[in-house]
């Protein structure tokens, strides 16, 4: 029989809360706002822990309690000077877009000039990388943000039961947005990034290579065979948890549906869509800078299986790749951290200007995107003030 104990640290946390009081609150003394250079975003406790042992800087110096944050992980942590901050959002979009929320409106950061560094493991496609690969994205796609058919119910010639909201085959761009499908970052934050990540060494172990020759029959799983390496390719969003060579195939298409051609599917997780819209609206009120943020994801296990292997057998059987994909978010964000650091008066303080449209679908921020409809607040910046917007037309015409 499982047995489960609470450890101590959440016991500590939840008697502070019951001795609270069920309606009286103080207000915390006045604390000096921290300013952080680099602020590394992780989902869950072995994301974060990753950082807690290595020798370049100390995250645990300074702990911020933050309103907001999940109960899980209340607290954002810092180096005793405040340059470099970390915190854990909590897994699943809900949560992360909740904790980053939280911090851009807490009074104890000033966040106007920090890089953010979302650092967390990843589902990768054999075809792009492998066990222990570490990927730098410039778009993140929020693929399961569609209609969705049980494959059984399908019409047969729909290659997925997947289709874009408001559309009517898989391959018709979606009519109908919420503005958080596709979000474009700085390309050339992105290439600093990797050539700081490929100063670093990253860790192997028996059981991942052994694993990978799994995948060394099929030409197109080359890159699965291979050891890891800094690999530049996007990202895909969403709250299920799903594997397979069918749906891997389907979120390719949606991926590169979905931005105009450029971007390039190769890992999944279940926050980023939701942390750079709560870091955009966070941008709209110039609370932070949404040039200044890097998405690396570490691989710890493949998105469809091997010849041969099912894909129940893919998701369920414990992937060799967790250890070397927790060791290597150090490995290659320590590099990247020390690289803003290091050259901060020379070049990061002033920002790293963009040579590429960033933003959402929407246009948000101004300028106008490459992917989409366009820049939908008449070419500028979303207004403040309401206003009305036809977000969606679609055949049936009905307007949402």
């Amino acid at each position: 029989m499982r047995t489960w104990a609470l450890p101590p640290f959440f016991l500590a946390y939840f008697l502070s809360l019951a001795t609270c009081g069920a309606t009286t609150w103080s207000s915390p003394p006045h604390k000096k706002t921290i300013t952080p250079k680099v602020f590394i975003i992780g989902m869950f406790t072995d994301e974060g822990e990753s950082w807690s042992s290595i020798p370049e800087f100390n995250v645990l110096e300074k702990n911020i309690t933050v309103p907001g944050f999940s109960p899980l992980f209340p607290q954002a942590h810092c180096t005793a000077d405040g340059n470099i901050c970390q915190l854990v959002t909590g897994e699943a979009e809900i949560n992360a877009a909740a904790t980053i929320t939280a911090l851009v409106h807490s009074p104890d950061f000033n966040l106007t000039q920090t890089y953010f560094l979302i650092a967390g493991i990843a589902g990768i496609s054999p075809k792009f990388g492998t066990l222990g690969t570490v990927t730098f994205a410039r778009f993140a796609v929020q693929v399961g943000l569609q209609y969705e058919f049980d494959a059984r119910e399908k019409p047969d010639n729909f290659t997925t039961g997947y289709v874009p909201q408001g559309s009517f085959s898989p391959d018709e761009f979606p009519q109908e947005l919420y503005g958080t499908e596709v979000f474009e970052l700085n390309e050339n934050l992105r290439q600093f990034a990797i050539r700081m990540a490929k100063k670093g060494r990253l860790a192997d172990d028996e059981p991942s290579q052994t694993y990978r020759t799994n995948y060394a029959s099929n030409p197109a799983f080359a890159a699965g065979a291979a050891p890891p390496s800094i690999v530049a390719c996007d990202t895909a969003t969403s709250d299920q948890f799903w594997t397979g060579a069918l749906l891997g195939a389907a979120f390719e298409d949606t991926t590169k549906l979905f931005t105009n051609g450029t971007g390039t599917y190769c890992t999944t997780q279940q926050e980023d869509n939701a942390t750079l819209e709560a870091l955009l609206r966070g941008a709209l009120t110039r609370r932070v800078d949404f040039s200044r943020i890097i998405i690396m994801r570490t691989a710890s296990d493949f998105d469809r299986p091997f010849d041969g292997e099912t894909a129940a057998a893919n998701l369920f059987l414990m992937s060799p790749g967790f250890d070397i994909s927790i060791k290597n978010i150090p490995a290659a964000g320590v590099p990247v951290v020390m690289g803003i650091l290091d050259g901060w008066k020379e070049t990061f303080e002033k920002g790293l200007k963009a040579g590429n449209y960033v933003g959402d679908i929407f246009g948000t921020l101004g300028d106008v995107p490459d992917f989409g409809p366009g820049n939908v607040f008449s070419g500028g910046r979303a207004p403040f003030t309401r206003r009305s917007l036809r977000r969606r037309l679609s055949r049936t015409g009905r307007v949402g």
